[in-house]
């Protein structure tokens, strides 16, 4: 509890124009997200310690470019956001939007002005992460209170105790690619075992004509390919193109879910390619296959899964369970295949909004913005935070996010999309 309450207790610089403060009841607490994941010992210290801020209209309660340890919501009243590029957007108290917080990064990315009489609610950026507890080993599984009645979690869990999970293989084309280039071996050697898999060796060229690769001469041969792209390049483009092979299945029980599965990581993987070459912080093809790892774990859990019986789980909980175990199982397979650390604990906090696990911008990062990206234009997009108040957004040096230039962003890689999606799943 002493850990709790320093956060809690943080000394933050409060804009000028406060006026009172108001008590915070849970219920309020258990309405934003994520704090309304806590425990209810973590809530109730938060509703004891916690009081909102009072502000009058047109206060700009921060500036875009500002840094700041704290996140804040809009628990009353109406907010405008204003980006860099003059862009507006109106967040309401009561609405989906209201309930994640209107910034939670290191850097404001937008200026906020109260458009009527406001309160807002402060918390340390500290406690904002959900997934972030040192002390836990990322591929130990958990089994959280609202899931203690699904039976296919918990069988599964004690088949995964009993270290009786079926790892998946890479194809020996990665494997063998990875470890050569590992011996510093030249572009005609590397071209040599990506043709001893002519399937793998064709979709390396056409991987490179497609428009993730703008260049006026085609290449023709898997040399070209490689002397276009580059070794390290390559390498990754090969393991990516060989988790392909991983996510198929025979079984018309789970083959349809693999397959969105699949898709769906080819569509954010692009958008992580198109991320990392507009803002220049990231390698693009780390970036790619960073997406395409992403829900890896969802293998072996299906497996397992298309094993029961047909009447052992709803499809209730089979979703309850992925978004449980996808992330630790991932960790797991990724770390039997050898990838550094900053890649096996991107399918841990992939699909948390709210992590922030390094300074400047990481894979993890850009994983986290294009899952955001590739849900725009879905019907419950409404229940997703604004691109530009999570952690993510604000670690972008050159490049800023709205959601106008969401819109762009998506627009632009429209057609690169649907080129690595018919690459990849062919």
């Amino acid at each position: 509890m002493s850990l709790l309450s320093s956060f809690l207790n943080k000394k933050n610089t409060p804009p000028a124009n406060n006026l009172v403060s108001e008590n915070i009841s849970i219920d309020q607490l258990r309405e934003l997200i994520p704090i309304r994941n806590f425990s209810n010992e973590k809530l109730e210290a938060f509703a004891t310690n916690l009081k909102s801020e009072m502000y009058p209209k047109k206060t700009t309660l921060f500036r875009l470019g500002e840094t700041t340890d704290s996140a804040l919501y809009l628990l009353k009243g109406v907010i405008t956001l204003s980006d860099n590029a003059g862009n507006t957007y109106e967040i309401k108290d009561g609405t989906a939007k209201s309930r994640f917080p209107l910034s939670s990064g290191s850097k404001h990315t937008t200026t906020a002005e109260a458009a009527s009489d406001v309160s807002i609610l402060r918390v340390s950026q500290n406690i904002m992460s959900t997934k972030t507890d040192p002390s836990a080993h990322l591929s130990l599984l958990v089994i959280p209170d609202k899931l203690a009645n699904n039976a296919l979690l918990h069988t599964f869990a004690d088949h995964y105790a009993n270290e009786k999970l079926e790892i998946p293989s890479l194809p020996d084309v990665a494997i063998k690619l990875r470890n050569a280039i590992q011996q510093d071996v030249g572009i005609s050697e590397a071209a040599k075992i990506i043709q001893m898999d002519p399937v793998m060796s064709a979709k390396l060229i056409e991987l490179a004509n497609c428009p993730l690769y703008v260049c006026a001469t085609p290449a023709k041969s898997c040399f070209e390919a490689i002397n276009r792209i580059g070794l390290n390049a390559t390498r990754n483009l090969v393991i990516s193109l060989s988790i392909h092979h991983v996510f198929k299945s025979h079984s018309p029980r789970i083959k349809k879910t693999l397959d969105n599965i699949w898709k769906q990581s080819i569509y954010i993987s692009t958008l992580c390619f198109v991320l990392a070459k507009i803002t220049k912080q990231a390698n693009p093809e780390e970036a790619l296959l960073a997406g395409l790892i992403c829900d890896l774990g969802a293998i072996p859990f299906l497996h397992f899964a298309d094993n029961l019986p047909k009447d052992y789980f709803t499809d209730t909980d089979l979703i309850g369970a992925l978004a449980c175990v996808k992330g630790p199982i991932g960790y797991k397979i990724l770390t039997e295949w050898g990838f550094s650390d900053e890649f096996v604990k991107i399918p841990i906090y992939s699909d948390d909004w709210y992590q922030d696990t390094s300074k400047t911008l990481s894979l993890t990062d850009i994983v986290v913005l294009s899952r955001l990206h590739s849900e725009i234009g879905k019907p419950d997009m409404v229940n997703l935070p604004v691109v530009t108040s999570i952690p993510a957004a604000s670690k972008l040096k050159d490049y800023s996010l709205s959601p106008e230039l969401s819109l762009n962003l998506l627009h632009n890689a429209k057609q690169q999309i649907n080129d690595a999606l018919r690459a990849f799943s062919s």
